[in-house]
């Protein structure tokens, strides 16, 4: 029964984290955040596999995505330190985007009440001019946001975490307990004994 209702969590918390990711891997593309995007799909793949390890009863799988969440909240952990320029990392650099270009988190022009206006300033001595963006009136600043998403990912993984273990540990209880009755032994202990030799029937021939 334990075991059951472990499963239904896990089952549970790997939904959750699917569709957590998905949400999230939609906004790093919009922001053409390759780095996060890579990993977010090595993330949905892992979910998936333990999901269906937990379903199938597969503990190897399940090892997988316990190993594979560790992973994952380090990732977040550096995540929330990249946005609030934690141990010398900036959000202004382009690490997450492999340095290929410029773009940013999608939230920093886009958060809830930003209003993002374009605006012209002419180059001194030349006929062109140079456009600038500005965001104004946002209720809760982009590096927040980030932060806000790697903050769930890490408790939701730490659930899944302790879940995963739990139901590893039953399913492997249940499996040495039904090794000792003789659940998987070829020669079963309850067994119908062959007929002696001397019982066996033997023709009889009638005279006449």
């Amino acid at each position: 029964m334990g075991c059951c209702s472990g499963r239904c969590t896990l089952i549970f918390l790997c939904s959750i984290q699917l569709t957590v990711v998905l949400e999230r891997q939609v906004f790093d593309f919009l922001g053409y955040q390759w780095a996060p995007i890579l990993v977010n799909f090595f993330h949905i793949i892992i979910v998936i596999l333990g999901l269906f390890g937990t379903i199938q009863y597969r503990p190897r799988y399940i090892v997988v995505y316990i190993v594979w969440t560790a992973l994952w909240v380090t990732w977040n952990v550096f995540i929330i330190c990249f946005y609030l320029d934690v141990g010398g990392l900036t959000k202004e650099s382009d690490l997450l985007t492999f340095n290929i270009s410029a773009h940013h988190s999608w939230w920093s022009e886009r958060g809830p009440g930003c209003v993002r206006r374009e605006m012209t300033q002419p180059r001194v001595g030349t006929v062109d001019s140079q456009s600038y963006i500005s965001v104004m009136g946002c209720f809760m600043e982009y590096q927040y946001i980030e932060v806000l998403h790697s903050g769930t990912q890490i408790l939701i993984a730490l659930l899944g975490f302790v879940y995963a273990c739990y139901v590893i540990s039953a399913i492997t209880e249940e499996e040495d307990s039904f090794d000792f009755v003789g659940g998987f032994d070829p020669f079963p202990l309850y067994h119908v004994n062959e007929k002696p030799s001397h019982l066996l029937l033997k023709p009889m021939y009638l005279s006449t």
